[in-house]
């Protein structure tokens, strides 16, 4: 997806002014954590997302952007040290990701793949559960309809996360977006698991 706005460092969003900026160490204090990602090689947005008593707010979010004239691997390795960094600062309980769909052509997928198996890999080395969600169901989750057109998807992770204006960056909004669905789903699935465990005993 086209960004309306690439930056080359991880930003976040300030809630008073509607910039981008990195919230203060130990800031976030919610019940449950998400790290959203967008994968991608040129531009992989990301998103933070706490949840706590039902209410969701964005923490953090922004887009890591590599040089195209890098070689593949710097540009691999560039991205996976700094989404080390962001799990390193905002401790996610999970990093939820938007699943590969094959209506990419072969190019821009096999770039996905790539930053798909580095993030896994930053959350693995970290012992961070991920979770997939295909954008039917991401958009399912903050629209009601897997159908909805991308402008839907950013008016209303604006208005689930209480922003003060839309997410300039599309990748950034995508990010949140699929934060936001794993915030939602959360609590379901530790009741599926908690109903689970009760009655094998």
């Amino acid at each position: 997806m086209d960004d309306r706005r690439s930056s080359q460092a991880e930003t976040g969003w300030d809630r008073a002014s509607a910039l981008w900026r990195h919230p203060a160490q130990g800031a976030e204090s919610r019940s449950v954590v998400v790290l959203g990602i967008d994968p991608g090689l040129a531009n992989l947005g990301f998103g933070v997302v706490g949840r706590r008593s039902g209410r969701l707010v964005a923490l953090d979010g922004g887009v890591i952007s590599t040089p195209a004239g890098s070689p593949p691997e710097r540009r691999l390795a560039d991205v996976q040290r700094r989404v080390d960094d962001l799990i390193a600062r905002h401790r996610p309980d999970a990093v939820a990701l938007e699943a590969l769909y094959f209506g990419q052509n072969v190019r821009t997928a096999f770039a996905v793949g790539q930053a798909r198996g580095v993030v896994l890999a930053a959350a693995g080395s970290r012992g961070v559960p991920c979770h997939d969600y295909t954008p039917q169901q991401v958009k399912g989750a903050v629209c009601g309809s897997g159908r909805a057109a991308k402008d839907q998807v950013i008016r209303m992770v604006q208005v689930l996360l209480s922003l003060p204006a839309e997410p300039i960056a599309d990748h950034a909004a995508d990010a949140l977006a699929v934060a936001i669905c794993h915030a939602n789903h959360a609590p379901l699935r530790d009741s599926s698991l908690t109903a689970t465990l009760a009655g094998a005993r």
